[in-house]
């Protein structure tokens, strides 16, 4: 048992994102777009009912041109870690976003959701979108479409599930090979499409590997840490402002895209 008093299974799922590497590419946003099916309108403007579950902003450190820095911050779901603080769990009503104990991934469970966005508003990094209209794509962009992955519809909150549908893709081929069903590695589409190798992913728990080494990085930190809600997603920078900035952000958000 942890020290909130929840079970934790020997694997927890985390991602170190290298701000450091970012360029600011978009590559992660069109990758995570094009894995999970997620809509999108004709136009495009109203960025207060698009949808994108890996959302890049862009931070400086407010200075005048001689000293001016700027970089780029990803931001997927935290898949926030514990129950007692996880607030888009605590809140909905109906238990359509829960998080899985075998490996820590916060999920959302579409048919269950009743839509009335709780989740959205009790998340700090606004993480989460509300479908306002029915999926549509262009033809023939229907047959593009993964098939692993289940289209949404209008109603519902989604957002980032560190892609498990190739969570369970890895358990199935570990299963005909005969190999243990929880040791089995896998990218999600955003670290796989990453040109600069910018994003991590990988067991938290496994001291050895990749993640669970940058994450103990003294560059490494998580945003709003000061909540205590043990946000899964590291991100990495030399610079002192980059973290300042990347609190001060969600902080003094408006609220952008959220229902």
């Amino acid at each position: 048992m942890s020290e909130q008093g929840h079970k934790q299974g020997a694997v927890r799922f985390g991602m170190v994102i290298d701000l450091d590497k970012c360029t600011g590419c978009m590559a992660c946003s069109v990758a995570c777009q094009a894995e999970n099916n997620i809509s999108f309108r004709e136009d495009e403007s109203n960025k207060l009912r698009s949808i994108s579950w890996m959302e890049v902003f862009y931070l400086d450190n407010d200075q005048d041109y001689a000293n001016y820095q700027y970089t780029y911050l990803p931001r997927p779901c935290m898949h926030c870690d514990a129950p007692h603080h996880a607030p888009c769990t605590f809140v909905c009503p109906v238990n359509a976003t829960t998080r899985d104990e075998e490996n820590g991934i916060v999920g959302h469970i579409y048919p269950r959701c009743i839509g009335c966005r709780y989740c959205i508003v009790a998340c700090p990094y606004h993480a989460r979108d509300f479908n306002w209209w029915d999926p549509a794509w262009p033809e023939p962009m229907e047959a593009m479409l993964n098939p692993e992955v289940s289209p949404r519809m209008r109603g519902v909150v989604e957002k980032c599930t560190f892609c498990h549908h190739r969570l369970l893709k890895a358990r199935a081929k570990a299963f005909l090979e005969e190999q243990d069903l929880y040791e089995v590695t896998y990218m999600p589409a955003c670290g796989e499409a990453c040109p600069t190798k910018a994003i991590s992913f990988g067991n938290l728990n496994d001291a050895e590997s990749q993640v669970a080494k940058l994450a103990k990085d003294p560059r490494a930190f998580r945003l709003l840490s000061k909540l205590n809600t043990e946000p899964k997603v590291y991100y990495l920078s030399k610079h002192e402002w980059v973290r300042k900035q990347g609190d001060k952000h969600f902080q003094n958000s408006n609220g952008n895209k959220r229902g």
